[in-house]
């Protein structure tokens, strides 16, 4: 085989391999968009709330409590440079933050972009352990416990966000 023709092969190949490529990444890309496009959270559907309320008790009570009332000095770190599991009732913080930002932390973890990188949580990733559906459905169930006036201040809170950022 003459160098010419060996030369347009490699390129011909090195063309299929880049738009093949191309494909896997934009195929892929797609599928992933898809997957992390949540469902609706929605606490005032009572068999996602019964649910959540299972879910709740069986993976995420024993550290954030089975009231929600999270850990004792919670906003303390621990001998360990960690932070105590957090409230998610009324008084905590869990309420100040968007249903996206909440399905991302409990479903991969205390990790970028959820917390700065390196940063160390006993927060485990729950992707691997619980369903999408299942997330959604203690995320519901803990909405579900809210006072009205606290899910009033979020609503509130989140609908400014959503406008400065556009």
């Amino acid at each position: 085989m003459d160098a010419s023709r060996a030369n347009r092969l490699a390129v011909a190949g090195l063309v299929a391999f880049i738009l093949a490529a191309v494909a896997v990444a934009y195929y892929g890309r797609t599928e992933l968009d898809k997957a992390q496009t949540p469902a609706p959270i929605d606490s005032r559907d009572a068999a996602q709330v019964e649910r959540g309320r299972a879910v709740y008790a069986n993976h995420c009570a024993s550290c954030h409590g089975a009231r929600l009332q999270g850990q004792p000095d919670w906003r303390i770190r621990l001998p360990n440079g960690r932070m105590p599991a957090p409230p998610h009732d009324e008084s905590g913080h869990t309420w100040h933050h968007p249903d996206e930002v909440l399905f991302g932390i409990t479903k991969h973890g205390l990790v970028p972009p959820y917390a700065p990188k390196g940063y160390e949580s006993d927060m485990p990733a729950f992707g691997s352990v619980l369903t999408d559906s299942d997330i959604r459905a203690v995320l519901a169930f803990i909405e579900s416990r809210w006072p009205s006036e606290v899910v009033k201040l979020r609503n509130e809170m989140l609908e400014q966000t959503r406008r400065q950022g556009k």
